[in-house]
């Protein structure tokens, strides 16, 4: 499958690299992640975060563009928080504890957007990789500042996929130096392969003893995203 989905985008980019420039766009997005197959029967905690995504070469192809970039984003799939004793010889002092339950992902991304002026429907396809991680840190309560923490656990898994969008011109300058701004609404479905990660509630903290074990969890980590934000479009000639 992995194959074929290679082949695809090979035959797609050659009609497409005729004409070329180095017009770009940067944007910001807001995300909810939603877990699905196996990966929502393990964890069905909606993921919220944000990522940041950019075009660095464009082509043309008659009605259609086709942009080359990249996609980072950082998701959190739920947390906990505890006060608990500084330490055994201190237990009149008290600090926060929280934990958090990760993903980060980094994706190569190809876009094919129409050149409609004001609204410009696009496809995009994805292919990357996800890093699962889940920390602890500890903060003093009266300042907030963190005094030590510590990634319980980690893996990674391969990822790919594809979304759709739209963006809508919502900023037309008037001079022309000025850059507009697109307003940019878009899904994406991401499959991901198999990894081991801890869900929410698997970390188990036995106080009397001082001891920590781990629920680890395995399944795939496919994930649909909503994704909202701003898209500005500029030109390296323009830098």
């Amino acid at each position: 499958m992995k194959k074929s989905f290679l082949l695809f985008i090979t035959l797609i980019l050659s009609g497409f690299l005729s004409e070329t420039s180095l017009a770009q766009t940067a944007g910001v997005n807001l995300t909810l992640a939603f877990p699905r197959g196996n990966f929502y029967a393990n964890n069905k905690t909606t993921g919220f975060g944000g990522s940041v995504e950019g075009t660095f070469l464009n082509a043309k192809a008659g009605a259609l563009n086709f942009g080359l970039g990249a996609n980072f984003s950082f998701l959190t799939f739920g947390s906990e928080s505890r006060e608990s004793a500084f330490s055994n010889t201190n237990p009149d002092v008290t600090v926060d504890v929280d934990r958090s339950y990760n993903i980060m992902n980094f994706h190569l991304l190809m876009r094919f957007a129409t050149n409609n002026t004001l609204v410009r429907p696009y496809a995009d396809v994805l292919l990357g990789g996800s890093y699962l991680y889940t920390t602890t840190s500890v903060r003093n309560q009266y300042s907030g500042e963190d005094i030590a923490s510590s990634t319980n656990f980690d893996d990674v898994a391969w990822s790919y996929g594809a979304g759709a969008g739209v963006m809508i011109k919502v900023y037309s300058p008037e001079d022309a130096n000025d850059i507009p701004v697109w307003l940019d609404i878009k899904m994406r479905y991401l499959v991901g392969t198999e990894a081991d990660y801890i869900k929410r509630g698997g970390v188990k903290v036995d106080s009397n003893n001082g001891t920590v074990s781990y629920d680890i969890t395995t399944s795939e980590t496919d994930i649909l995203t909503f994704n909202i934000g701003v898209s500005i479009p500029f030109s390296l000639t323009n830098l």
